[in-house]
């Protein structure tokens, strides 16, 4: 089986997550800084199977588009140009940054790791992931 990837789009970030070859466990990879964002993913790509990319979706409380959208729209264009034979999969991501947060705090990190934003990132894109896995 190949591996499924996440991936917590932001405009200076971007958190990745991957599962294993078996697609039950999903880790953090790391944040690449998202003027990286194709080089990482062609570099990755070319190195391990991948059978899926799962982006996040950010939506406000009534279900429409966040303002983030307009930055991610950009970049699915680039995406299915670089990359036309992948299958992509928008997750909606409300609160995975405020899950991400509270899941640094409950295992016990200090509050100078917890400003870490590029290990929020991370964690977030690995809870899209299990939210795709564990549904």
């Amino acid at each position: 089986m190949a591996r499924i990837l996440a991936l917590d789009y932001g405009s200076k970030r971007t958190g990745v997550a991957v599962t294993d070859e078996l697609q039950m466990i999903a880790s953090g990879l790391t944040t690449v800084p998202t003027a990286n964002l194709l080089t990482f993913l062609r570099k990755y790509f070319s190195e391990e199977k991948v059978e899926l990319v799962l982006l996040g979706e950010p939506k406000q409380m009534d279900n429409t588009a966040s303002q983030s959208e307009v930055g991610i729209q950009e970049f699915l264009k680039k995406f299915t140009e670089a990359f036309p034979q992948m299958k992509l999969l928008r997750v909606d991501e409300r609160f995975t940054s405020k899950m991400a947060f509270q899941s640094m705090i409950d295992s016990g990190l200090k509050k100078k790791q917890r400003q870490n934003k590029a290990l929020v990132d991370e964690i977030s894109a690995t809870i899209i992931l299990q939210s795709y896995l564990y549904k």
